[in-house]
């Protein structure tokens, strides 16, 4: 499939960005990338590398010239500055969207949603955010809405926790397993028996490709909710990779919560990242109805061959 159509993504180095541009691509899109350096010199897809930054909103707006959608796929580093940093961003894309007709493409969070809306969240789902960085999502959305009105269009998927062979940062990468090491032990976040939702980069992209192709449908302010892999009681996953690395028993430790809690006042990262326990203490599951509705389906990888390809792109797997 060939079209003229162009998309600018906005980072295009990390996990969601990396996997939307590569979906986009094979649906016959034009990618071009932006980054701080420039040219990737790594890249082998032939993608339109341009020197910008997220935080310059003129870089952001020439880059977009023509370009028909933009994804939205940058967070400040290391959960740092999110306050200063978040909503200054989003804007910039906002300018940028305007002024090139383009839509705007959000993976979304669950960190949105409070208590009142668990344990299944729905599009319509009260967002009553019990963190600092589910205020700062529920306003960045919040300025995307409100741009309608000045024709901007936006589409945000909501996912679950990511994982895959670029995820970038996740508690599956960074927190689980280690990459670039052979699989020993699992670091596991979340209470025994509380069931988890898991979002697989490839079909994650390939949903945003999948809704892309028509988005002559979509409202101007459109949001779907995206299931991805249910774990129901917390073990599935850890079977999962289990059966990756060939060990049918595998040791399983919990994560130190209280290690966050005590670096929480001298590094906001570790602040950040303690405040995100609760969601790993209750069952929370995205209804993707709506999507599979639009769609027909959601595209699903099955869960042992989305783990193994994981850990063989982490450097896991011989």
């Amino acid at each position: 499939m060939t079209s003229d159509r162009i998309a600018l993504v906005l980072g295009a180095t990390g996990g969601i960005g990396g996997e939307t541009a590569l979906a986009l691509a094979r649906h016959g899109w034009k990618i071009r990338a932006l980054s701080r350096t420039g040219k990737n010199t790594a890249d082998a897809q032939g993608w339109d590398w341009i020197k910008g930054d997220a935080l310059d909103r003129g870089s952001i707006v020439a880059a977009a010239e023509g370009v028909d959608a933009i994804i939205h796929a940058v967070n400040p580093p290391g959960y740092r500055n999110w306050a200063t940093l978040v909503v200054p961003m989003i804007e910039n894309t906002i300018a940028a969207a305007k002024a090139n007709g383009a839509r705007i493409l959000l993976p979304g969070t669950i960190y949105n949603y409070g208590p009142d809306a668990f344990p299944v969240l729905r599009e319509d789902s009260p967002q009553h955010a019990t963190t600092h960085k589910g205020t700062i999502r529920i306003e960045l959305e919040k300025r995307m809405q409100d741009a309608v009105v000045d024709g901007v269009r936006s589409l945000i998927v909501r996912f679950g926790d990511f994982f895959g062979p670029r995820s970038g940062q996740s508690w599956f990468s960074q927190g689980m397993i280690k990459p670039n090491q052979p699989v020993t032990s699992i670091t596991y976040p979340g209470s025994k028996g509380i069931g988890h939702d898991w979002t697989y980069l490839p079909d994650a992209a390939e949903t945003f490709a999948l809704l892309m192709d028509r988005e002559a449908e979509l409202e101007p302010f459109a949001r779907y909710h995206f299931r991805g892999h249910w774990d129901a009681d917390g073990t599935e996953m850890i079977a999962a990779i289990g059966k990756a690395v060939g060990k049918t028993s595998i040791p399983v430790r919990g994560l130190p919560w209280f290690i966050f809690k005590m670096a929480s006042p001298f590094n906001e990262t570790m602040r950040e990242l303690g405040a995100t326990r609760p969601l790993w203490q209750t069952p929370i599951q995205l209804d993707n109805t709506r999507l599979v509705r639009f769609l027909g389906r959601e595209p699903h990888t099955p869960l042992a061959a989305a783990v193994e390809t994981t850990l063989r792109g982490l450097g896991c797997l011989k």
